[in-house]
């Protein structure tokens, strides 16, 4: 299986961060002392979050995660060589589904647990109680409007999806409802699986650049994707996600 960069970032939780958050209690008040960055357009705090997913998941992970991955990684080389996604995809496509996929990822349930809790305590870091502004920073990932300068080092400024087609949503599709269906942290992936298909949808569209910041798309066609993808039910959303590449919203 390869594994890009925003792969790896988006199963990583942010580790070190929000371990000491959850452990101290400190992490809203972590979001009132951002410095600024010279050079960084886009809003600042939601270039933290991808920034520190990015930092501690891919390029300083904590033990904690790298023991995940340690299990997650060769299990799924082993039991699904085509990937995660297709695996899914062919699981979700027969009658037993959700239960066969259940029993497909419930050797995973340790690392998958430990992933969620911790990414999660990443997002309540920077969006605790604001999941309009959560969605307001995955719509800003996936447009590409979010300019770093501290990526320079890895050719990489702008924080969005590798690739294109940006095959990282349905692995990250993919890992959600595992977690979901094993019953890790349901309600809340529930809730942010709509705004990783509204992601998928408005980077499918705007094919950022990776290395220059991007103008945007037009607000109302934001708006459009917005009014599909936020309500979808996670039924709707497993057919949405069976759609390759591109979302069919966008076609």
């Amino acid at each position: 299986m390869t594994l890009d960069r925003r792969n790896l970032l988006k199963l990583g939780a942010a580790v070190a961060v929000a371990s000491t958050a959850l452990v101290t209690g400190t992490a809203e008040a972590a979001t009132t002392t951002l410095p600024p960055v010279p050079g960084m357009l886009g809003d600042r705090k939601a270039n933290e979050l991808w920034y520190q997913l990015d930092e501690i998941a891919l390029y300083h992970p904590a033990q904690e995660v790298r023991d995940a991955y340690a299990i997650l990684f060769p299990f799924i080389q082993q039991n699904a060589p085509e990937g995660l996604p297709a695996k899914w995809r062919a699981l979700s496509l027969e009658p037993g589904y959700p239960h066969n996929y259940a029993e497909f990822v419930k050797p995973l349930e340790q690392p998958l647990t430990t992933l969620s809790r911790l990414q999660l305590g990443n997002f309540d870091r920077f969006y605790r109680g604001d999941e309009e502004g959560l969605m307001k920073a995955f719509a800003a990932f996936g447009q590409g409007i979010l300019f770093d300068p501290r990526r320079a080092d890895v050719e990489s400024e702008v924080h969005t999806m590798d690739g294109d087609p940006p095959s990282g949503y349905h692995f990250w599709h993919a890992i959600q409802r595992a977690q979901m269906v094993l019953d890790i942290d349901r309600r809340r992936w529930a809730r942010i699986t709509p705004m990783l298909g509204f992601a998928w949808a408005l980077q499918s569209i705007a094919r950022p650049d990776h290395r220059h910041v991007n103008p945007g798309l037009p607000r109302d066609q934001v708006r459009a994707q917005a009014r599909y993808w936020l309500p979808r039910s996670t039924a709707e959303l497993d057919r949405d996600f069976r759609s390759t590449p591109y979302p069919d919203s966008t076609r």
